[in-house]
């Protein structure tokens, strides 16, 4: 078997059970099994969707900034409560729990790496402005 590299900004990588891994362009086809690793490039708050909310009700998931800085927001779990606010710079990531509303904001325009479930990511519009949002949106 001949190695190829693997262009992670252009591919779609599915990590299968049992241990296998499947790379290609393309969206992954996952069959509803298994994890996908997307690396993108964020220049600004679209490239995340700093504007919505996002919850894997079925799985945890990674979110690590490969190169830049970016701040990871996890919903109040309870009401009038304040988001809790995780910052990541190069080379870190954290875990976010499952069934854990949370968002991406960038600091800086970073490289973004995430190792999630495929399909059952539920998305949802955030209320109100976010003057750190709006100076990343432009």
């Amino acid at each position: 078997m001949t190695l190829t590299p693997i262009e992670l900004f252009a591919s779609a990588i599915h990590l299968r059970p049992g241990g296998r891994i499947h790379a290609g362009p393309g969206p992954v086809d996952s069959g509803g099994d298994g994890w996908r690793l997307k690396a993108f490039h964020a220049k600004t708050g679209d490239d995340v969707r700093a504007d919505h909310w996002q919850v894997n009700p079925d799985a945890e998931e990674i979110v690590s900034c490969v190169i830049g800085k970016i701040r990871l927001y996890l919903r109040p779990e309870e009401p009038g409560r304040r988001e809790e606010e995780i910052r990541l710079t190069a080379g870190t990531a954290a875990i976010v729990p499952r069934g854990r509303w949370h968002r991406i904001q960038l600091d800086i325009p970073s490289t973004v790496m995430t190792i999630t479930p495929p399909g059952g990511a539920r998305l949802e519009k955030r209320a109100g402005p976010d003057p750190r949002y709006d100076r990343l949106h432009a």
